[in-house]
């Protein structure tokens, strides 16, 4: 990202990604200080992207602030005094007050295991939406079809189970890879992890689930949680054309967000 683009462009532009950042603004500065208030900086995991709130080492604390807060949870917005004499080993007495808050860490992430015919409705169809989206796939020329966008994170890997060991309980989980013999394993991984995605559904009929409940028992996993999955997936409307099982999982999981919201407002 060009440090020339405004500050207001810039954080549009970093918005509109995948990736989390933090906003830090100078609110007030007294005293002897490397930046005036009103200075912007955008911060991600790697570092300082855009602005300045000053260089040296009151710019290397804010930014080391900033990616703390990125790896804590339960910190989206902090204000903070710093003398920086005192707080930053600074020689100059200066006080500045600077204000952090946390994006695109909490926004709707959908996971989507597989890259086939539905798959590939799927996810242009997510892509209309205010979500994240990433899937996966052992299959690189289907990787390949999916389309290119800001919001899709496209990963071919051989190891489904793997990236399923990674999820979060904020996770929307999709399975729809080549079969139940593909999707098992990364439901054995989230349910021996005790991973619980906000939605965890299967595409498949019926006696998919019975088949996919019978052989996750067999795996080890408890009667109760070889349970905690949706299959069928989607609302009871449409045909089969992947087009309109697209929308109809589409409109579940925007049905079930809701719901969520709903839950814990």
């Amino acid at each position: 990202m060009a440090n020339s683009l405004p500050y207001i462009e810039a954080l549009s532009e970093l918005a509109a990604t995948s990736r989390p950042f933090v906003s830090v603004t100078m609110v007030e500065a007294t005293g002897s200080t490397p930046q005036d208030a009103g200075s912007k900086m955008l911060v991600d995991g790697s570092g300082r992207v855009h602005g300045t709130v000053g260089g040296g080492k009151v710019e290397h604390h804010a930014i080391e602030f900033a990616k703390e807060m990125l790896n804590d949870a339960d910190r989206s917005r902090e204000i903070v005094d710093w003398n920086l004499q005192r707080d930053i080993g600074m020689t100059c007495g200066g006080l500045v007050k600077l204000f952090f808050e946390v994006y695109n860490r909490d926004d709707w992430h959908i996971v989507v295991f597989g890259a086939g015919h539905v798959a590939q409705a799927l996810v242009t169809v997510l892509l209309t939406l205010d979500c994240r989206v990433t899937c996966f796939d052992p299959r690189q020329e289907w990787v390949d079809r999916l389309p290119d966008h800001d919001r899709l994170s496209k990963v071919c890997t051989d190891d489904l189970s793997a990236e399923a060991s990674k999820l979060k309980s904020s996770d929307y989980v999709i399975c729809m890879t080549m079969g139940h013999s593909t999707d098992r394993p990364i439901l054995s991984t989230i349910f021996r992890d005790h991973i619980t995605p906000a939605y965890l559904g299967v595409i498949g009929s019926r006696s998919k689930r019975g088949a996919l409940v019978r052989e996750l028992k067999e795996d080890g996993i408890s009667p109760e949680a070889a349970e905690q999955f949706l299959c069928p997936i989607g609302l009871p409307i449409g045909s089969n054309q992947p087009a309109e099982i697209a929308i109809s999982i589409a409109a579940q999981l925007i049905e079930h967000r809701d719901s969520l919201k709903n839950e814990s407002s």
